[in-house]
Parts: structure tokens; sequence; C-alpha cells
């Protein structure tokens, strides 16, 4: 299997370093260029054709990470892009346009130590997923009078674990079920949700259900923090 090619985008040195080193230590990963602002990244990142670009959200200059990220993706339209942030709150994700929705990860910058977040977040904005940092997760509550508040409580788990980037196999075993249980909630759940899984003009419903829960969850009470890198 060809190796993810991953640029990154940061503008402190001492976190650059940190992010490539951690990138490094995957086999699948490999890390094809890496720059200090969303300008030379504007310039820079298509000649080196990665498959995902990391991005600090607060680039200096004025182009901020997800200016420089929407823009990149205008040029190389198949590009994953995983937003790097101090700050709990993904809820951009849920207002970018239709036709640049799929293929984004929201990871804080203190778990990119994790290896199993980060290698979710770059795998999938690789695979045109939406991922989210289990920590912003943890703390997400639905809507009162939602469709998400109107799934059932195992619904909205196995909804939380597909957000944090687990594939089915890996909700079942974490969930001590059968993977076709699994399978048949998630069903339930797109249904639930208004996602017509077999129209293959419509995205992915596993974004769809994940933009969804995005849109109808809030962080509880105390559970917003931030980060420092």
């Amino acid at each position: 299997m060809a190796p993810i090619r991953v640029a990154v985008v940061e503008d402190e040195p001492l976190y650059r370093g940190l992010l490539e080193h951690y990138l490094g230590q995957h086999p699948r990963l490999e890390v094809v260029g890496s720059y200090g602002d969303g300008a030379t990244a504007l310039a820079e990142v298509p000649n080196c054709r990665p498959d995902v670009v990391t991005l600090d959200i607060e680039l200096p200059g004025a182009v901020d990470g997800i200016q420089t990220a929407i823009a990149l993706r205008q040029r190389l339209a198949a590009l994953g892009v995983v937003i790097l942030s101090n700050h709990a709150d993904p809820r951009f994700l849920g207002s970018l346009p239709r036709q640049v929705t799929s293929g984004w990860s929201y990871l804080l910058k203190k778990s990119v130590s994790d290896v199993r977040a980060l290698d979710r977040a770059v795998e999938g904005a690789a695979s045109g997923m939406v991922t989210l940092d289990p920590g912003i997760v943890a703390g997400m509550r639905p809507k009162p009078d939602g469709a998400i508040a109107r799934l059932t409580p195992r619904q909205r788990e196995i909804l939380a674990l597909v957000a944090t980037g687990l594939s089915n196999a890996a909700i079942a075993e974490q969930l001590v079920l059968a993977e076709k249980s699994v399978e048949n909630q998630l069903t339930s759940i797109y249904s639930e949700l208004g996602l017509d899984r077999r129209d293959g003009t419509s995205m992915h419903p596993r974004v769809g259900a994940v933009l969804e829960y995005l849109k109808e969850c809030r962080a509880s009470p105390g559970s917003r923090g931030s980060a420092r890198a």
C-alpha cells in the first residue's frame, strides 16, 4: 500500500518539528513538505502533491489555516485536510461549502502525541471522511428535540465513535458487539437522519451523519477547553 503523503503547515518551529516527528513514526505516512505560513504553503504545497495537509488553524499573516485549506482544495480537489487547534470548537466544519465538506479532520494540538488519534485524523482526511478529536466528542451533547436527541443511547454512542474516525470493526470491538449489529445500528441512524446511503450522487452517509452530529451537538458546560502546544 502506497504511503499517505503529508504536508505540514505550522508557524511554531518547535511544534512543527514535533508534528513531523510523530507523523514520521507512522509506517503508512510520509512527510513531503513543511511550511511556516499560509502564503508559503499556497505557493509550495501543490508542487509536492500531498494526499493530506495538516494546518494550524491560527497561522500568522493575512491567510489563516482555514483560508489556506480552502484555497488549497480549490487547486487540489482530492486533498485531505487536518486542522490543528488549541481550541475545542470545530463548528466551522458544519458551515463549510457542501462541495468541500468531506476529507476534513479537526484535532487538538495536544492530541498529536496520541498515535491512534493522529492516525485516524490523517487517514480519515485522506479517505474523504470527517473526523473529530476524541476529547471534543466526549464533551458534546445533543440539543433537545433534534434528530440526534431522538436516537437511542446506543445509537448516539455509536455515532460519537464514528465521529472520532473509528471503523465499524473497531466500534464493535470497543462496545463488545458483533460488527453486523454496528452495521444495522448505522443503517437505522442514517434513516433517522434522512441520509440515503444508496444514493451515489450524495455525500457519503458517514460524512453526512458526522456533520449532522456537529450541527446538533454542543459542548457541555465546562467541557470546552484549550490546549497549549
